[in-house]
């Protein structure tokens, strides 16, 4: 059976941060809501109508906003993302060990999409708009064994689904936070994935 390593994206694989505030700067200016950016792009994880909703924004505005935000995101944030350090060492890791990658995050699937196109990368699945437990779904259905995040409900999703969870503290979640979550382990960033995954994280 082939080995399938799950990823989240935001703060795991890539850092959107800057075009993140940039695009919710756009949004408050348009419609002349208090839409705080960086507490935003400080905190990615949960959709961002949950993070509307967190931050404010009256409940009759938030479906605008989102799509507001959403239509002016490939031009605003897709070309300023980066990957993480040792995103890319850690996809190829999984490659080389004859494995498959596949990425499962809350962010809307088109925009998730577009940012796999912008880097290049040679994703075999990818599934987008789903969240905490979740995204167990799509890791069941694919039957990935492996799934890393940076969030606590990556952890989430990785327990519903029976995978191993593997934190990294990259996002808004620090080691500890991570491993009450239900982290099996966490890693200090992807860095430290290849070596890891050729160790324990193959077993």
């Amino acid at each position: 059976m082939t080995l399938t390593v799950g990823f989240d994206l935001d703060m795991t694989l890539i850092d959107a941060r800057a075009g993140i505030v940039k695009a919710m700067a756009l949004l408050a200016a348009e419609t002349g809501l208090d839409v705080d950016g960086e507490y935003i792009a400080a905190n990615m994880g949960p959709p961002l109508r949950d993070m509307f909703q967190t931050i404010g924004i009256p409940e009759d505005r938030i479906d605008p906003s989102v799509a507001r935000f959403r239509a002016t995101y490939p031009e605003i944030v897709i070309p300023v993302t980066v990957p993480m350090p040792g995103a890319e060492a850690a996809l190829d890791a999984v490659k080389a060990a004859g494995g498959q990658t596949m990425i499962v995050t809350a962010k809307h699937q088109r925009n998730a999409e577009l940012h796999i196109e912008a880097l290049g990368w040679d994703i075999d699945r990818l599934i987008g708009d789903l969240w905490s437990a979740g995204k167990a779904d799509a890791l069941k259905m694919y039957g990935a064994s492996v799934y890393v995040g940076d969030h606590i409900g990556d952890m989430k999703g990785a327990a519903a689904a029976g995978a191993l969870a593997v934190g990294v503290a990259t996002g808004p979640c620090d080691e500890a936070t991570l491993i009450e979550a239900g982290a099996d382990v966490v890693l200090p960033s992807l860095l430290e994935f290849p070596a890891w995954f050729s160790g324990a994280g193959r077993r």
